[in-house]
């Protein structure tokens, strides 16, 4: 067994569970069903605990949403993370039915932009007191918030996440809230070990949940998720972790067991060393399968998409496969090609630029096109 001496962050307790203050490290997944579909999403939440979940998420965008959580949280046992999306006043709604409330900065400007967002995190912690949850800061690569990434240079993705993420933290200890960790998130796992191990050392105190955002299909995603995970709680660095992969929702109990097995593996000391993780090959990320996604052939397309792109696998380009129109915009401007799918059509993207929005059925012969054009660009 590896002694690790854990960073010496507080306890925030969440539901009967409680991360930080050396407790050991929870392991948490998210669901992937449409939460208006009570029974499915009960159903998941169940599959997920019994699996060994710490702690379910489920993601709220509406007030149908927020309706259908009370009823869900009156079938299961499960400590229960919402996941909010743009709406902010929404947690005033769903508070009284989870044990945590995640919310991501980027996405506070969508609702009543003249208000400040100070005044709406105040708001958030208010609702939190009032009904007993701890809060998660949860921060993404791919949408920070817009008048934060235009303070620094565009090339410097990871100081824009590091600043927003440690504003939130001294906003909400300014108003004596302290029940709280924070998430910093990306599809490259190096990036997601600079930026928490910068975190880390402004903020020791507070608990950090790890994670890979879109690390992709197995066994590509486990890979990338293993190398963060390895780097970061091998230093002491995270308090609870999130395994993010595209999978049915028939496996999605795979993402604990990976996240367990990660665990016992780095406590073990059988880890691998990261150094020919493929920075020279064909890079395909891909989001997890949660409730946002509005087309389940969003999963099969993944896998189409990683087949399909084999013959090019010797060349250093990004795919990004994303599930949803609140990841999918942002989070696919720093791949060479992206995809984001919405109920009935898939955008395709080259880097920032919008090159259509075609059927499903269609998608992959566009795609080829456009890496057909890049890779004889580059080949030239």
């Amino acid at each position: 067994m590896v002694d690790i001496h854990r960073n010496p962050t507080r306890a925030v307790r969440i539901g009967s569970l409680t991360i930080g203050d050396d407790q050991p490290i929870a392991v948490q997944s998210m669901t992937a069903t449409s939460t208006t579909d009570v029974d499915a999403t009960v159903a998941q939440v169940n599959d997920l605990h019994a699996a060994g979940a710490d702690l379910v998420r489920i993601a709220v965008d509406s007030v149908k949403d927020a309706t259908a959580l009370a009823e869900i949280r009156r079938q299961t046992a499960a400590n229960l993370v919402v996941d909010l999306q743009e709406n902010y006043r929404l947690a005033s709604q769903v508070a009284p039915h989870v044990d945590k409330i995640r919310y991501n900065p980027g996405h506070l400007y969508h609702h009543e932009r003249d208000k400040p967002w100070q005044e709406k995190v105040r708001f958030i912690a208010q609702v939190a007191a009032e009904h007993d949850c701890a809060l998660r800061v949860g921060v993404n690569c791919g949408s920070v918030d817009p008048a934060k990434s235009a303070q620094y240079d565009p090339q410097d993705s990871l100081t824009p996440m590091l600043q927003s993420a440690v504003e939130h933290c001294e906003l909400l200890d300014s108003f004596g809230f302290t029940r709280y960790c924070v998430s910093l998130k990306d599809s490259d796992p190096y990036q997601v070990i600079e930026v928490n191990r910068r975190f880390a050392e402004r903020r020791h105190d507070v608990p950090l949940h790890l994670g890979v955002t879109e690390a992709g299909l197995p066994p590509d995603g486990i890979i990338k998720t293993r190398i963060a995970l390895e780097q970061l709680l091998s230093r002491g660095i995270g308090d609870t972790i999130r395994v993010s992969l595209t999978v049915p929702n028939r496996r999605k109990s795979e993402e604990i067991e990976v996240g367990r097995q990660i665990l016992a593996d780095i406590a073990e000391g059988r880890v691998r060393s990261v150094v020919d993780y493929g920075l020279s090959t064909l890079n395909i990320i891909s989001c997890p399968s949660c409730s946002r996604v509005e087309n389940e052939a969003f999963v099969e397309l993944a896998q189409q998409v990683k087949e399909m792109t084999q013959y090019a696998d010797q060349h250093a380009l990004t795919i990004a496969v994303m599930g949803c129109r609140v990841n999918g915009p942002g989070e696919t401007d720093d791949a060479d090609l992206g995809l984001w799918c919405g109920p009935h059509y898939v955008n395709l993207k080259r880097g920032h630029q919008l090159v259509g929005a075609f059927a499903y059925d269609e998608i992959l012969s566009k795609l080829k096109e456009q890496l057909d054009e890049l890779i004889a660009a580059r080949t030239a």
